[in-house]
């Protein structure tokens, strides 16, 4: 069997935690920040975890990691 690539995309976004979930970061937390309020912008710092939905798709394109 050949080795499958990785997504260069999806290395770079996502990672997998000991558990097997996926791990992202939050979208909306780059630009035009004055208008979101503070709360908002604390809650982005945070760690957030990939849907069970999407989770097989995401890791079919990082299967090293």
């Amino acid at each position: 069997m050949p080795k499958i690539k990785t997504h260069s995309g999806a290395k770079k976004r996502f990672s997998l935690t000991a558990k097997g979930k996926v791990k992202r970061n939050p979208a909306f937390h780059n630009h035009i920040l004055n208008k979101k309020t503070t709360k908002l912008k604390r809650s982005f710092r945070k760690q957030k975890y990939a849907a069970p939905s999407n989770e097989a798709q995401l890791k079919r394109l990082i299967p090293y990691a």
